[in-house]
């Protein structure tokens, strides 16, 4: 089986199961990081990433590469607007939601330290406008191209480059404020 992504969504669209999984290997763990960096939750991303690939199974038809465009850029695409769609949404809280004791494990104070740093920096990432986290997410979280993440967002590099800027800028003085001069500095 060929491995160009264009091949490959060809080949969807003539429904190839073996080709779509082809494209959930390659490209889901990246489109699932970006959807958790955008919505904060991995319950929430896991729903948005499958509904992208329902819609890239759905639509493969569709697909025009002779734009320029790379399969990834698209479904980026499709991820960061189900995100934004998702963020536009009232939260819905789940029903059998219950507060777990902490784990009494020797390494416990570790994992507790660790979600709450991922939890300040997913508070820090909420913080900052939907395109300066969108920028921040598929650059330094999605480890995708700067004309990629560009080409995602609908803009030029210069203009995604001073979205990274005032966003690197805006975290550094969010840990700043809170007395995190040390990740201020990394940032």
């Amino acid at each position: 089986m060929t491995t160009d992504d264009t091949a490959l969504l060809a080949a969807v669209a003539n429904g190839d199961h073996g080709a779509f999984s082809t494209l959930m290997d390659r490209h889901g763990p990246r489109a699932l990081a970006l959807a958790i960096r955008m919505t904060g939750t991995r319950q929430d991303a896991e729903d948005i990433v499958q509904e992208a690939f329902l819609r890239v199974w759905r639509h493969a038809g569709r697909w025009d590469p002779s734009g320029g465009a790379r399969f990834s850029t698209w479904l980026y695409r499709i991820v960061l607007n189900l995100c934004l769609d998702r963020k536009r949404r009232a939260p819905m809280a789940p029903l059998d939601e219950i507060a777990e004791p902490e784990d009494p494990s020797p390494d416990g104070l570790q994992q507790y330290s660790g979600e709450q740093a991922r939890g300040l920096v997913q508070e820090a990432l909420e913080s900052l406008p939907e395109r300066q986290r969108a920028a921040l997410a598929l650059c330094y979280f999605g480890n995708v191209s700067g004309q990629e993440a560009a080409d995602s967002l609908e803009m030029s590099v210069s203009a995604l480059e001073s979205l990274l800027v005032r966003g690197r800028r805006a975290l550094r003085t969010f840990f700043t404020k809170r007395g995190l001069n040390r990740l201020g500095d990394v940032l």
